[in-house]
């Protein structure tokens, strides 16, 4: 059964936007009872009739292990009407789509039998779950400890294999790229499919990676799949670098069956990072920050417009961080530096202006002692401030604001982060804090903390067309018992509506929030 709720509520908050009205609905569906206490989230796909397919992996044992995915069909009523245990242990599962009523799961396996890394994909119909498999690519290779490498900092070139798999937004096509070194054996190859697994072409990379090792971050596909256009970061090999100095230049590739060109984007004193590809009426366009020094700070925006065949520059543009966005950040306008950005989104508003969104995102580690006396290792990840900015069609930044958040998790990242949504020049970003109300400093500067509490509260943050700013808690912890996965939302751009998976131990729903 679902419970609506419709919001209109109006901020006063000293330094943000008056009486702003913010029209915002919800839906809760039925909470329903959970087999898996312990599980991550994968994937979640639209069905093709209003409903919803998730996947998650999940763990049971006393030292707990993975033990196969669990897939759940809700209809459009946010209704479970089925679910389903695939009971599959070993091959790494690297994405999930749903395409013409037919789930696929990608997976990553090591062959012991051909000594081969090979992706394979499980995939079944959604009325009747009935697995079969199909082999894409396999790989010679002795078996590494991390093949497939995809974090944004630490990459690891020299285990002999890696390998990486990126879609585009709407998960019609992906690249898989497969780099293999053995001796003078040094190969990198790069494929593409469409969504259906047909192969579109495959291109040998080995000539590009003599003096560079590539790790490929973004993606996007021309409409027709003639041309598949990478960003990613060239690692130098040969050149002789600082310990605070940066070691890789950002470089669009352009994959067709004629060929790969390339593009670098860096000039005297201008270091990009963070860039997207966008493909926008006819238009190739990348936009990320950039740096005036070869370190870890940034500062500004920048937008490059090429020819989409010859890769040529025809814009370039670098915006450095307004003074209102580092009073945001830090309360004064160079008090420290701005790092460990990360892209999020891009969206376009009615008049294809660019709403360009990032995070502030890092990893650390330290070293602790166990139950049993050992000491072990301890990864934290770190997601914090939002930064959003707007451009216009010559690639002017019109505005960059700072929304300060600070969340840190050492597990699943789910219930962490962020995501956003743009109608009508506004962009709402929905995130979840334990905390009651955020912090203000200065009656100028707002901020998000994690807090205490084990329930948690569901904020809206508006930024108007102007860059003004705005927020309200919607969903109060005593309404929504189970935690929202605010990160991985399923986002219906026809409906203006955010569906979100709540979960806590062995209880779980689906929230639906639409903005009017």
């Amino acid at each position: 059964m679902k419970i609506r709720f419709i919001l209109f509520f109006a901020v006063f908050t000293a330094g943000f936007t008056h009486a702003q009205k913010m029209p915002i609905s919800y839906d809760f569906g039925e909470k329903y009872d959970d087999r898996y206490k312990y599980s991550n989230l994968v994937s979640i796909s639209e069905d093709g009739t209003g409903g919803t397919v998730l996947v998650r992996s999940y763990y049971t044992g006393m030292i707990l292990k993975p033990k196969g995915y669990f897939i759940e069909h809700y209809n459009k009523d946010l209704e479970l009407i089925s679910e389903y245990n695939y009971k599959l242990k070993g091959p790494d599962l690297i994405e999930g789509y749903l395409r013409n009523g037919q789930l696929y799961l990608l997976f990553l396996d090591y062959n012991w039998e051909t000594l081969s890394y090979d992706y394979i994909v499980h995939r079944s119909p959604i009325s009747n779950f009935n697995f079969t498999e199909e082999k894409l690519l396999s790989i010679q290779s002795d078996q590494v400890q991390q093949p497939y490498d995809r974090n944004y900092y630490n990459r690891n070139f020299s285990s002999g294999f890696t390998t990486t798999a990126l879609f585009n937004d709407d998960k019609s096509a992906f690249i898989i790229s497969t780099h293999f070194k053995k001796g003078k054996i040094n190969k990198h190859n790069i494929y593409l499919f469409n969504a259906s697994l047909n192969k579109i072409f495959e291109q040998d990379f080995s000539n590009e990676i003599e003096d560079k090792n590539y790790a490929f971050e973004n993606i996007v596909v021309s409409p027709n799949m003639e041309r598949v256009y990478i960003i990613g970061k060239a690692y130098f090999k040969k050149k002789r670098f600082t310990a605070l100095e940066r070691k890789f230049q950002y470089e669009l590739i352009m994959l067709s069956k004629q060929g790969a060109i390339t593009q670098n984007f860096d000039g005297p004193g201008k270091f990009s990072e963070a860039l997207k590809p966008i493909l926008r009426n006819g238009n190739l366009i990348c936009v990320g920050f950039y740096a005036d020094r070869k370190d870890n700070r940034y500062n500004g925006l920048g937008y490059f417009k090429l020819d989409p065949i010859t890769l040529e520059v025809q814009i370039r543009k670098y915006n450095p961080f307004s003074n209102q966005f580092m009073t945001d950040k830090f309360g004064t306008e160079d008090a420290e530096q701005v790092k460990n950005l990360v892209f999020k989104n891009v969206s376009f508003t009615q008049d294809d202006e660019i709403l360009f969104n990032a995070e502030e995102y890092f990893v650390t580690s330290s070293v602790q002692a166990n139950s049993s006396g050992g000491r072990i290792r301890v990864e934290r990840f770190h997601h914090n401030d939002i930064v959003s900015a707007k451009l216009n069609l010559k690639g002017e930044m019109l505005w960059a604001r700072n929304i300060n958040k600070s969340e840190v998790t050492q597990g699943d990242g789910a219930y962490a982060s962020y995501c956003s949504y743009t109608k009508n020049d506004n962009t709402y970003f929905f995130i979840s804090s334990s905390a009651e109300n955020p912090q203000l400093l200065n009656n100028e500067r707002v901020i998000f903390k994690q807090g205490m509490s084990r329930n948690r509260n569901v904020f809206v943050i508006q930024l108007d067309k102007h860059g003004k700013m705005s927020y309200e808690k919607i969903i109060d912890d005593k309404e929504a018992r189970l935690p929202l996965m605010v990160s991985k939302p399923l986002v219906d751009f026809n409906d203006n509506a955010v569906l979100f998976y709540a979960k806590r131990g062995t209880k779980k729903q689906l929230v639906n929030v639409s903005i009017n």
